[in-house]
């Protein structure tokens, strides 16, 4: 039986055959290590996008509602992120924030919508 070494710390590898680790503690450094780029970016992106659905959520109460660009920027919206777009039959392009949406309207007005 030949004996495997941590990855992470190089210790010496007791137990089961197919354990990739010494313990869970190095696993998790060594997963934390390796992801920690694509975490950040994620994390960044989750972040951006619940702070845009929250501003949505506190405008629209009512489901549906008017609101200015202003409006929305003065609350930190960032319209560069959405979670989809959904194009009307009659052309219309709302833009959604997982159930929370907008469609830009003339004179910097949006109509805010809530998807059931």
């Amino acid at each position: 039986m030949s004996s495997k070494q941590c990855p992470e710390c190089g210790e010496k590898i007791i137990g089961r055959t197919d354990k990739k680790f010494c313990s869970d503690g190095c696993r998790n450094t060594y997963n934390n290590r390796m992801n920690k780029d694509q975490k950040n970016l994620m994390r960044n992106i989750n972040n951006r996008l619940r702070k845009n659905w929250r501003i949505l959520e506190q405008l629209n109460p009512d489901q549906k509602t008017k609101k200015t660009r202003a409006q929305l920027i003065a609350l930190g919206f960032d319209f560069n992120y959405f979670t989809s777009i959904y194009t009307t039959k009659t052309g219309n392009t709302y833009y959604f924030v997982y159930d929370q949406g907008y469609l830009p309207l003339e004179n910097d007005f949006f109509a805010l919508v809530k998807r059931d």
